[in-house]
């Protein structure tokens, strides 16, 4: 095998640019779907300018260039052999006794490259913002009462309350604690808050009334505070009384509204698992997302290798259409694979560690055996 820096280096610098060209193309065309999605949205709210959608999709950016990479690499990839192939540069240099592996050196490390900064850079910023975005929306765009965070070790919650205002809402506080199966203590699983606090407020935010208590257990419909202490607007206490508080929340909407994995960062998600499972929530969708950050440098590696396997198969049959709809076909065959592998993850039925890296182990192989057979049969 011959190998050439010079040349690495100039397949390498083609690649880079097809790479972020097809990236900045891809990413700007679902920004802008994304956007007429969002103006239509607000549409219905008369309060809502137009800075807010514009807003929200340039938060979004970072994230959307995050999830296209790979398909970029990919379709770039393929547009820059194309062109090295259109003016017979790949030929020669195969006719000289330049292996695949020669000139595919330099296009490999910055496909790695591409991946592991993503990971590590790209992915403190996406999330960052793509948290910040969210946050507007919530306020901005959307309806329901539902909103949740977890923040040293305590719950918050936010929901409805008609009790005192019709368009009240309440914020409540607590440490949770996940009944598991086979607690002595309990005979049915149950959610509950240790170190209760209630605050019940208008809809301008306007205090109306706290309640404190040393533990809340969620029911079908409503919350039983054991043992509460209610404080009016004129901070007097009533003596400590089981309360009932209605709700619409369950166990399952409270665990379906935390921080989605994709607003934490690589660098944030081991913690932010830890506290998850220590408060008793199930954190595989966040075990999936620390996972599929690991495995993207593999991920582009791999899709580096299709695309020179598919552009150098059809160097010797023509075809330019042939070779991106093959492109294409495979990013969306890898792209269900990882739909469905994610799927069977959070239900249990894969490990997860499986689950997340199987798109980039497939993509590989895949990869490895088209080249191998095009370079030596």
């Amino acid at each position: 095998m011959t190998f050439t820096p010079t040349l690495s280096l100039y397949v390498a610098r083609g690649f880079l640019g097809a790479t972020v060209a097809t990236l900045a193309a891809l990413t700007g065309l679902v920004a802008l779907f994304d956007f007429i999605e969002l103006l239509r949205r607000a549409a219905t709210r008369p309060e809502v300018g137009f800075d807010i959608p514009a807003t929200v999709a340039a938060l979004r950016l970072p994230f959307v260039a995050l999830q296209i990479l790979p398909f970029a690499i990919l379709l770039g990839g393929i547009i820059a052999f194309w062109r090295l192939t259109r003016s017979s540069e790949l030929i020669v240099a195969r006719a000289a006794g330049v292996s695949a592996w020669g000139f595919l050196a330099g296009p490999l490390l910055v496909a790695l490259a591409l991946g592991t900064a993503a990971t590590a850079g790209l992915s403190p910023l996406s999330s960052m913002l793509l948290a910040r975005a969210e946050r507007i929306e919530f306020t901005k765009l959307r309806t329901g009462s539902g909103m949740t965070t977890l923040a040293g070790g305590r719950l918050w919650l936010r929901q409805s309350d008609r009790g005192i205002e019709p368009q009240g809402v309440a914020i409540i506080s607590g440490r949770p604690v996940a009944a598991r199966a086979g607690d002595p203590r309990r005979a049915a699983p149950r959610f509950e808050l240790h170190g209760v606090t209630v605050w019940r407020m208008s809809e301008a935010d306007r205090p109306l009334a706290r309640i404190e208590a040393p533990r809340a257990l969620l029911a079908p419909g409503r919350w039983v505070l054991e043992d509460a202490v209610v404080f009016g607007t004129d901070r007097q206490a009533t003596p400590p009384a089981r309360l009932e508080f209605p709700t619409e929340l369950t166990p399952g909407r409270i665990e379906d509204s935390f921080a989605s994995p994709e607003t934490l960062d690589v660098w944030s998600l081991p913690g932010f698992i830890s506290v998850l499972e220590e408060a008793g929530f199930s954190a595989v969708r966040h075990r999936i997302q620390f996972h599929s950050l690991l495995a993207l440098p593999l991920l582009s590696l791999a899709m580096a290798l299709l695309a020179a396997g598919f552009s150098m198969r059809h160097t010797r049959r023509g075809g330019v259409a042939q070779t991106i709809a093959a492109g294409v076909a495979a990013g969306f065959a890898l792209f269900v694979i990882d739909r469905v592998a994610a799927e069977f993850g959070e239900a249990g039925s894969l490990p997860v560690i499986l689950a997340a890296w199987a798109p980039a182990l497939s993509g590989l192989l895949l990869a490895v055996g088209l080249l191998l057979h095009l370079e030596d049969g």
